[in-house]
């Protein structure tokens, strides 16, 4: 019996030691065992959350971070956070857009800030565009293909324009949102506006397209596409207790116009499908700025 106890002592004052080091080992890495790991959701062709998540993974990989971005749509997104699968995402739109997917997630996840204080939802078409308000469009359909072009059938942008803006305005009978992916609406829009075509779309502001193409607004006097929201970065339940050193970084996170536009330009024109290099050219004129935010 003794000699039992005494293989079970032996045992217990392994595991411990055993437990210590890794512990130790731990903390030398800064505390939990992934607590250099961070990953961030964005979607795919929302151009602010490309531009602020490309940002976030340079500046965090720049303080020793491990940083994966995972592309995934709106829901699968904001489900994947609310089980601890991503940590981040820059691009929640709140109060409005995104109000479907905060009230079904909310309670499992946290908000950390606003970054950009204004951002609204638009109905664009190009400039020669005879259109001038939403109500223009009224006995239009024809004209227009009966198609107002869309995005991702889960973004927000396609719920309020299709069960919102259609009704309000009395054009869903004459007229659908249609989905696809922001790139392909972006494709769409560019080839109408090379050949003088009528098109109506989807959009948002801030967006590169404006000022790239000749598009404007079509003005929206019953307010039926929401008032404009704050875009907010969210994070997973717990992600402030685990992580309170980039949790208050990503609290001073701001942009304004004139920043968020010329990356956005460095990332979709200049340096298409190389973020990080467009990431690399704007902090070369936007360094104080990163410094400010990190130290």
């Amino acid at each position: 019996m003794r000699s039992k106890f005494k293989g079970l002592t032996v045992a217990a004052l392994t595991l411990t030691l055993g437990l210590s080091a890794a512990a130790c080992g731990d903390s030398d890495s800064g505390g939990g065992g992934n607590d250099k790991e961070i990953t961030i959701g964005v979607v795919s062709g929302w151009a602010e959350g490309e531009a602020a998540t490309a940002l976030w993974k340079r500046l965090l990989t720049d303080k020793g971070y491990k940083v994966e971005v995972k592309n995934l749509d709106t829901g699968p997104l904001y489900a994947g956070m609310s089980k601890g699968d991503v940590d981040l995402f820059v691009d929640s739109w709140l109060p409005g857009t995104h109000e479907d997917y905060w009230k079904q997630y909310g309670d499992k996840l946290e908000k950390v800030g606003v970054w950009y204080d204004s951002a609204p939802l638009t109905i664009a078409v190009p400039n020669y565009s005879p259109l001038k308000t939403l109500d223009d469009l009224k006995g239009k359909g024809g004209q227009y293909g009966g198609k107002i072009v869309g995005i991702e059938k889960s973004s927000g942008l396609y719920r309020v324009s299709q069960e919102e803006m259609l009704p309000a305005y009395g054009l869903k009978d004459e007229y659908k949102v249609t989905t696809s992916s922001t790139a392909a609406m972006l494709t769409e829009l560019k080839k109408s506006i090379d050949a003088k075509k009528d098109i109506v779309v989807t959009l948002w502001r801030p967006h590169w397209a404006y000022t790239k193409y000749p598009i404007r607004d079509l003005q929206d006097p019953k307010g039926a596409m929401g008032k404009p929201d704050g875009i907010n970065t969210i994070a997973r339940k717990d992600f402030g207790k685990d992580q309170p050193e980039v949790t208050g970084w990503l609290k001073k996170f701001r942009m304004d116009d004139k920043q968020l536009g010329s990356l956005e330009d460095l990332m979709e024109n200049q340096y298409k499908g190389k973020p990080d290099q467009a990431v690399d050219a704007w902090l070369k004129s936007n360094q104080s700025y990163a410094t400010s935010l990190t130290g």
